[in-house]
This record gives C-alpha cells, structure tokens and sequence, in this order.
C-alpha cells in the first residue's frame, strides 16, 4: 500500500468562520472522539491509537500531518499525548508537520512544538497571501485574533521551521498574476507553497452545506489565474517528482511547488494521497465518507 502522509485529526475547537471550511460539508457525528472523552477504557484507545500510527509506518508512510476540523493549536494537550505516542512506536515518525490558520501562534509556542511535539513543518493556510485585513475576512477571524502574515512568517523562520504557504485560492487572487504571487510567497521567506482549489461537495444537502457551496462557486478564483498559475509553474519551475497521488512537485525560484486540485482526495487513483486517523482510533481514506473506514 502506497501511502503519502498520515492526517491526524486533533480535536479541537476553532475562532475562525472560514467561507469556505469544508468541515460543514461532512457529517462528523459518527467519530466519536474516544481518546480523550471515553475515560473507562483510555487505555484501550490509547493502544488502538499507538496500533494505527505503527500501521501507517509499516506501510511505508514517513510523514505525519496535525491537522483537524479546528485549529490544532487549540489542543495543546493532545497535541503532546501524540508527541509521547509516537516515540513509543518501534520506528515513530520524524517527519511531522502542522496545518494551522496561525491562530494563537507566536514564538514561545513556535519553540515548544518543535522541542515537544517534534514538529518540522509549519504549513500556513491563508485566504490572501498579500493581506491581513483580506485574510481575516474570509476566515471570519475574531479582530483580536487577526493574524499578521509578514509578521508571523518571520516568527516561523526565526524558530528555523520550514514555512510552507497553503494558498485557498479565493477570488482575491483575480486581481494578482502568478508572478506576483510567486514574488510575495518569496518575500515572506517560504520555502514551500502549495495552491490549493476550493472544493465543493457535489451532495450538500443542509442549508449550511448549500450556503458554503455556493459561497465557493462564487468566490473561488477564476479558471484564468488558475490555468496561469499552472503555466507559470511550468514554464520557470524544475519538475522533481510525481508524488504518489498524482500531482508533479516543481522547484519555481528556490520554492518547493503544488497545485492541488484534489485536496480532498475524491479522485480514484492507485495509491493513497493519505489515511486519516481520527479520535476515534480509526482509519480512515477519505474526509467526507465513514464508509471509507480502512479499520
């Protein structure tokens, strides 16, 4: 089985109201999160969760991604149960990265998840890589929470993490060219960047399922700067490899490079993009489907 990264669900709440956060477009009522809330048997799910991380590394999976429905950050605690986990497997994951909006993150806390949590990669999803004030709009961030992005990718390099920009390619990116882009995502000291589709689910069926869809349809960016962006890529990057779900990394002007049109993984292919390991102490292959229960 070949398999790229482990996501690894950390439960946990968020500030943001993101437009176009794809939690709503799935139903998370059946995972339960028994690792932290079923106290009769913690040491049973604690197990089953040690079982399926070592599964992930028996079968050639070397990359752990802390992700979640939330904000990782909002769970420290858990966030070092896994740190202490994952040194008890007989051969645990060195390489491990955080997917967060930036909420909460300074440098004390910088320091602590690469000294406890061992992490090496901060990737930073953003709305607007150019501004602050747009960001926070469409993350519907709380005004006390607003995030500066010049400030904190500075606070990311200073604690020498590998900054990797996750771009949610709104609308606002109509008004800029790949150039552009590319220009700032190297100004703001990345060394990585992906660009990241909008996806929508073809079955919502809730009024919030329906209200995120159709704010996406609206304020995705257009096929223009998208069909650019790939263009560009091509044009002034170094292809490097295909990775295992399909997609070809690029090296553009020193930046590890993807466009990620399939960020949930709702294509058939023959590897897996990734499992994903949820509170439940179960893996699973896709985001927005329980059926795709592996065990």
């Amino acid at each position: 089985m070949e398999i790229q990264t482990l996501s690894l669900v950390v439960p946990a709440g968020c500030p943001n109201r993101c437009r176009f956060c794809v939690s709503v477009l799935h139903d998370d009522s059946s995972y339960k999160n028994q690792i932290e809330k079923n106290l009769r048997f913690k040491a049973l799910y604690n197990m089953e969760f040690r079982k399926r991380l070592e599964f992930a590394r028996d079968n050639g999976c070397n990359t752990m991604i802390l992700t979640g429905d939330g904000e990782p950050l909002y769970n420290m605690e858990f966030l070092e149960d896994v740190a202490t986990w994952n040194k008890l497997l007989r051969n645990p994951f060195k390489w491990v990265e955080l997917q967060t909006a930036g909420i909460s993150l300074e440098t004390e806390k910088l320091w602590w998840l690469r000294e406890t949590v061992a992490v090496n990669t901060i990737s930073l999803s953003l709305s607007d890589v150019f501004s602050s004030d747009n960001n926070a709009l469409y993350n519907r961030s709380p005004e006390k929470l607003k995030i500066d992005i010049d400030q904190l990718c500075a606070q990311i390099k200073e604690v020498d993490f590998t900054l990797r920009l996750s771009l949610n390619l709104t609308d606002f990116y109509n008004n800029y060219n790949a150039e552009d882009i590319f220009k700032r995502v190297k100004t703001l000291g990345a060394d990585q960047v992906t660009f990241r589709v909008l996806y929508s689910s073809p079955n919502a069926n809730t009024e919030e399922e329906i209200t995120v869809n159709e704010w996406i349809k609206n304020h995705k960016a257009n096929t223009d700067i998208l069909s650019e962006i790939n263009q560009y890529i091509k044009t002034n990057g170094r292809a490097l490899e295909v990775l295992p779900f399909g997609a070809t990394r690029y090296s553009v002007d020193g930046i590890s490079t993807v466009l990620d049109d399939d960020c949930m993984s709702t294509e058939l292919k023959n590897s897996l993009k990734y499992l994903i390991l949820r509170p439940n102490s179960k893996l699973y292959t896709k985001w927005d489907d329980v059926g795709s229960l592996l065990f």
